[in-house]
């Protein structure tokens, strides 16, 4: 799902990412752990397309995004459903009308909307809360809703960008477990997170970046920094 050959990143003389080299197979559930300033957030960008690489290569589901052209970018996006620690809802607009558009920006039809909507969100356990607002709903349901979005595309690989960092224990783990059964479905999920808790918790791969580099990948991790 994710082959990364040799990655430099670089922002002037500063090295964000110094050499490195992975690969995650279809149908993983990966950590990517490591403190604050490491790395993390920019190896994310670079999968997601939002930064280029300075050396190295990048392939994602078997496509080589490395010089990616900007028109092909919300292709890609597609493919790849992202959520984040802020949830990055739109105030104004409903649970259906928040995932109905991520759907409506890339134009798909009314009739595939009124379908896909309802399924995603009875998946995230949303479907009673359909008409409410943001405003409305505690954090874990705020992070549902933007999961929701991410997965009306059907995508191949989601990344979790620090998804429980606004949330309390109880609503954490609702989150976590959702997450893994979105999985279990074949979904490969990557999962950026600084809760040590959560990382040892799900006995899955762990992948610990730290000053740019990868120094240690375990098939069964714990988060040791």
């Amino acid at each position: 799902m994710i082959t990364i050959k040799g990655i430099t990143k670089k922002y002037g003389n500063y090295t964000a990412l110094d050499d490195i080299s992975l690969h995650i197979a279809s149908g993983e559930f990966v950590s990517l752990v490591g403190q604050s300033g490491t790395g993390k957030t920019t190896l994310v960008k670079l999968i997601i397309a939002e930064e280029r690489p300075s050396k190295g290569e990048i392939i994602i589901g078997g496509w080589d995004i490395t010089a990616i052209k900007s028109y092909e970018v919300p292709y890609l996006r597609r493919q790849i459903g992202v959520i984040f620690q802020d949830f990055k809802l739109l105030p104004k607009k409903t649970v259906y009308e928040n995932v109905a558009f991520a759907l409506e920006s890339c134009g798909v039809a009314a009739a595939t909307i009124l379908k896909v909507v309802p399924q995603v969100l009875k998946i995230v356990g949303l479907d009673n809360k359909i008409d409410h607002y943001p405003w409305q709903l505690s954090g874990g349901e705020k992070q549902r809703v933007a999961i929701a979005r991410a997965l009306v595309h059907k995508p191949k690989l989601l990344i979790a960008d620090e998804p429980t960092g606004n949330l309390d224990s109880i609503n954490t783990k609702e989150i976590i477990d959702l997450l893994i059964k979105i999985n279990e479905i074949g979904t490969t999920v990557l999962l950026v997170s600084h809760n040590r808790d959560v990382v040892n918790g799900l006995r899955r791969r762990v992948i610990t970046v730290e000053e740019g580099k990868i120094i240690s990948d375990q098939v069964k991790g714990r988060y040791v920094l």
